[in-house]
């Protein structure tokens, strides 16, 4: 009963704490509550449709003005017109007229005819890598299936009729896109963008709250010095109040983010919840380890948000793991984003089961037991201490 009630204590001083603290409620709600909308909305819509062209057609034949036709009639590319040379095509560019420029050599449709290679350019505009990627996809199918229907009509010259004997495309390429079917940025990225943005808010707010309670009561309202209950008692009680906090911003950002902005949902949310339960322990043990080194508010900035790109890259969601080598991969081993990361994509977007992320499972599980350790010498032998001279009796 003793425990119990040092428990319930410290669980609600926690919570006085939180909500007399602006910073913190920033960090607890809009962060994991505003962020991921905005990150939705800059890549949505996922995908281009239509960005505009301006060709400079230099060879005026019969094919150029077929490529023309076809590159126009897919749903990516919209000719809008022709251009009497590139300079006047760069010049509809820089005044983004159009973001892409086609340009057909001398000579194209009579290299064709002799069955030699007839190269065409086409240069896109670079500020949205989704327009490059429009013409890039509409530009290789178009060249495809003209090169195709080329080859039937050579083989249709050599043997009459020779051409409905086999398919124009012999290795046919079938792209089935496994856990985004759009193949759009927003559907690839922010699945394991919401986790990062998860693991951020709760260490930010633990941070904050440590730097909190070494400056003097007068600043915050709070007194920190929790002279009855035990270390363990008190980072239990800590934890249990930012476990409570987190449940709707984790519903929010694992569930209804996705289901808002239509990213793939194909696992079953009951075992992705447990699947983050380890991930959001260990985060809040990382951050009373961090507790250590803040001595003042503002310090987590400077330890925390400066790492959000490296720990971007080290979860593995934009460089391969595999490449990864040495420290950077032990470093990326000790972040609990790391394997939330990992499983929350492999569940939520490929419908894997628990029991199939189980190795990521276990390394959250893992990490918090060894954050939960060193956080208690931290605690105990750095952060209470401090508290004590930042707040004498």
């Amino acid at each position: 009963m003793k425990y119990w009630r040092q428990f319930i204590e410290v669980y609600v001083r926690e919570f006085k704490l939180v909500f007399s603290d602006q910073g913190i409620l920033l960090f607890l709600l809009f962060l994991p509550l505003g962020y991921p909308v905005i990150y939705s909305l800059i890549y949505n819509p996922e995908l281009v449709r239509e960005v505009r062209m301006v060709v400079v057609d230099h060879d005026r034949s019969q094919k150029s003005r077929e490529l023309v036709r076809n590159l126009d009639a897919c749903q990516e590319i919209n000719v809008i017109g022709y251009a009497a040379d590139m300079g006047e095509g760069k010049e509809a560019m820089h005044s983004h007229e159009c973001f892409g420029i086609l340009e057909i050599p001398e000579g194209f449709g009579r290299k064709i005819g002799r069955g030699e290679q007839a190269p065409a350019v086409i240069y896109s505009d670079m500020s949205l890598l989704l327009r490059y990627r429009g013409f890039l996809v509409a530009s290789t199918n178009v060249m495809t299936e003209m090169g195709a229907e080329m080859l039937d009509e050579n083989l249709n010259r050599v043997v009459p009729m020779g051409g409905s004997l086999m398919p124009g495309d012999i290795m046919p390429i079938n792209n089935v896109s496994m856990g985004n079917i759009s193949n759009g940025f927003d559907s690839f990225v922010m699945p394991g963008i919401v986790v990062l943005i998860l693991q951020q808010s709760i260490i930010l707010a633990i941070g904050m709250a440590g730097g909190a309670k070494r400056e003097r009561r007068r600043l915050t309202g709070y007194n920190a010095v929790n002279m009855e209950p035990s270390v363990l008692m008190t980072m239990l009680g800590q934890a249990g109040c930012y476990l409570t906090l987190m449940i709707l911003p984790s519903i929010w950002l694992l569930h209804y983010i996705p289901l808002i902005f239509s990213f793939p949902m194909a696992g079953n949310m009951l075992e992705i919840f447990c699947f983050i339960l380890p991930m959001v322990l260990a985060s809040i043990m990382l951050g009373f380890c961090i507790q250590g080194f803040v001595t003042e508010r503002e310090n987590i900035f400077i330890i925390w948000v400066v790492t959000s790109v490296i720990f971007l890259f080290l979860s593995g969601l934009t460089w391969p793991q595999y490449a990864i080598h040495g420290f950077w991969r032990f470093l990326s081993d000790m972040v609990p984003a790391t394997w939330g990361v990992q499983g929350f994509i492999k569940m939520n977007s490929n419908g894997a089961s628990l029991t199939q992320v189980s190795d990521a499972y276990y390394w959250e599980w893992g990490l918090a037991a060894i954050y939960t350790l060193l956080a208690w010498g931290i605690q105990k032998w750095v952060v209470r201490p401090a508290e004590r001279l930042a707040n004498p009796a």
